[in-house]
């Protein structure tokens, strides 16, 4: 079995410097680092993660606790993103991570707290949950260290996109194009939504914009069906709105097909705007305009701080982290002056 010492040899360095490179540390060179594993590869070196779990107290195995009432799984284009970019970065530190499975569907009713004990974690990473859930305000308030995403909770690392930003940039951008009319179906009730929410009302209070209840709606994220009935309430107003922000993308494709299907032209005749910024809105027709979240920074972001809270707990600065996307201008939202 080729071990540290081997791969050293050959490579002419420290058993040290090995473990550092096949780590990832960043105090070795990235020429030295690229040799090492080269070289590990070519000799069919295999780390004893055993071994490493009783040495270092750690089981190198990180959880995700992730419950989507919408029942769109691993398909919600916002969360899949954050996560491969979470696991990208785990890996390359040299961990594993493990899904906490719904406590209510397990025969066994551990908690999910109790759950991450018996899979030995070393932390989770918690993102669209109910955050009123005992069972995660329980996991909340342990000693396991925790990263949450789009969520602030009390002396817990959280990373959030720039929501507040987001909305300011897209109406903004709508306000400009000469739009005073604006409609928004918001999400639920969540701080995601509740950030986004007051934006908008204080957008319009800013601008001295008339503030028109009926234009203000809610619906589920994710939720098409129900975004494309409340397209069709918004336009039978007796003075509809001339753009229609929606609480994500895949929520505007659903308004986006009802007013086609009203014979109705976007953005000639009424102008939309999502928000999450995923790829399939720049291949609509016309392009959605929206603003982008930036995933990769959020779910690296959030495996680094989590990763710093089991290796360097006392040097790890606690307390919320807001990642920035960018304005997708698109061609859905018409200029009228």
């Amino acid at each position: 079995m080729v071990s540290m010492k081997d791969i050293a040899t050959v490579c002419g360095v420290s058993v040290a410097t090995v473990s550092k490179a096949l780590n990832n540390h960043s105090d070795i060179g990235e020429e030295t680092k690229a040799m090492v594993k080269r070289t590990a590869k070519e000799m069919g070196y295999h780390p004893n993660f055993s071994a490493r779990a009783l040495k270092t107290n750690k089981s190198y195995n990180l959880g995700v606790l992730y419950k989507d009432d919408a029942g769109s799984g691993l398909t919600h284009d916002y969360f899949a993103q954050v996560l491969e970019n979470f696991k990208v970065t785990a890996e390359n530190c040299g961990y594993d991570i493990t899904f906490l499975n719904n406590s209510r569907l397990r025969k066994d009713k551990m908690s999910y707290l109790e759950h991450s004990i018996y899979r030995g974690m070393d932390g989770v990473m918690i993102a669209i949950v109910d955050y009123k859930d005992p069972e995660v305000i329980e996991l909340l308030q342990s000693e396991l260290p925790v990263v949450t995403i789009d969520y602030v909770f009390n002396g817990r690392i959280s990373i959030m996109s720039d929501n507040v930003g987001g909305m300011r940039a897209l109406l903004e951008y709508i306000y400009q194009q000469g739009h005073r009319r604006i409609a928004y179906i918001h999400g639920e009730d969540s701080a995601v939504t509740l950030n986004r929410v007051s934006t908008y009302y204080h957008f319009l209070e800013k601008y001295g914009i008339e503030t028109r209840e009926e234009y203000v709606r809610e619906a589920k994220y994710r939720d098409s069906l129900t975004a494309g009935q409340i397209t069709n309430e918004l336009l039978d107003l007796p003075q509809p709105p001339s753009c229609i922000l929606y609480p994500d993308d895949f929520s505007a494709i659903g308004g986006m097909n009802v007013i086609k299907n009203r014979g109705l032209k976007i953005p000639q005749d009424i102008s939309i705007a999502g928000y999450d910024g995923i790829l399939i809105a720049s291949q609509l027709e016309p392009k959605l305009t929206t603003y982008h979240q930036n995933t990769e920074d959020i779910g690296t972001m959030a495996a680094q701080k989590l990763i710093n809270l089991i290796e360097k707990p006392k040097s790890t600065i606690v307390g919320a982290y807001t990642v920035e996307g960018r304005l997708m201008q698109g061609e859905s939202v018409a200029r009228l002056v």
